[in-house]
């Protein structure tokens, strides 16, 4: 499923692959090595003196839906983490200058017996089968993603590459991210429901290659968020930790280059929650728009939603 690289790409090259459904594995970019030993120790201090990856041995399902939603705030407001991403971005040849991403998440997935029935909070819950484009609408759109510890095929994520260029039915169009962000402003990331915060799946599919994400700490994949994946659920007595963004080249989103859109519906686009690497300025300040903006783009020709 991926497309090993070895050194920096263009970012024309770079997202023209992304674009078309390439999966990118970087193994060898230095800074990447040095934001993962920096999360190792962020997280063995935060939560001495047990493992981090045991941690659900320890805490409560409320304490972890706290302790996490801390940890998550402390590390994405870090000026080391900031500046250890903008060095992963520049390794892969994404220069600062150029280049607009979402917050920094620490993401936790905590060991559940499927026996047990527990609340979906954000900080916790395994993430339901998606295309992030269904509810940002931003087709040039990029995520990357790493572990921080070890993992395994029942201890990660899993991509749909057969469902690239296939629609499939979704809640997309009655998703309101207006609405999501005011409620997400007013009380805090944590007090939108995990299911509410993405649009679902409304179809029963058959699909034979979903392919679970095996990659080493250290190494980064990047891969257009057009892509259908979905969490793996986890019952390997360990938690999963690992780090996520997404990001936008500014000139593709403002010469409408990005992944074909296939079965988005969405009313709404959201550049508000992006801002540039190099200074911090919004991506809706820098293209003139508003925080979250009517959607214009393309809707796929096999179905538009009647006005």
């Amino acid at each position: 499923m991926y497309s090993n690289v070895t050194q920096a790409l263009s970012p024309r090259v770079l997202h023209d692959r992304i674009y078309a459904g390439d999966v990118l594995r970087f193994g060898a970019l230095a800074p990447m090595r040095d934001l993962a030993a920096f999360t190792q120790a962020f997280l063995e201090e935060a939560f001495a003196p047990f493992v981090p990856v045991e941690i659900h041995r320890h805490l409560s399902h409320q304490q972890q839906t706290e302790s996490f939603a801390q940890r998550q705030r402390d590390f994405a407001r870090s000026p080391e983490v900031k500046l250890l991403w903008r060095d992963v971005f520049e390794a892969a040849g994404l220069a600062a200058d150029g280049l607009a991403r979402d917050a920094l998440y620490l993401r936790f997935q905590p060991h559940q017996d499927p026996r047990t029935i527990v609340p979906r909070a954000r900080t916790t819950a395994t993430i339901a089968f998606h295309r992030d484009t269904w509810g940002s609408n931003l087709y040039a759109q990029t995520n990357w993603w790493t572990p921080i510890y070890d993992i395994d095929e029942g201890r990660t994520f899993a991509i749909y590459p057969s469902l690239w260029d296939r629609p499939v039915a979704n809640t997309s169009a009655e998703f309101d991210l207006a609405a999501l962000l005011e409620q997400s402003k007013a009380g805090g990331r944590n007090a939108v429901d995990a299911d509410a915060a993405i649009p679902h799946l409304t179809e029963a599919l058959e699909v034979s290659d979903a392919t679970p994400v095996v990659i080493a700490p250290g190494e980064i994949i990047a891969f257009s968020s057009a892509h259908a994946h979905a969490g793996v659920p986890n019952s390997t007595e360990l938690t999963r930790i690992s780090l996520e963004t997404r990001t936008l080249w500014i000139d593709d989103v403002r010469s409408g280059r990005g992944a074909p859109n296939v079965d988005g519906f969405a009313r709404w686009m959201s550049p508000g929650m992006f801002r540039r690497v190099s200074d911090e300025t919004p991506l809706h300040e820098i293209l003139g728009m508003n925080r979250v903006e009517r959607f214009t783009g393309p809707m796929p020709a096999s179905h538009v939603p009647a006005l």
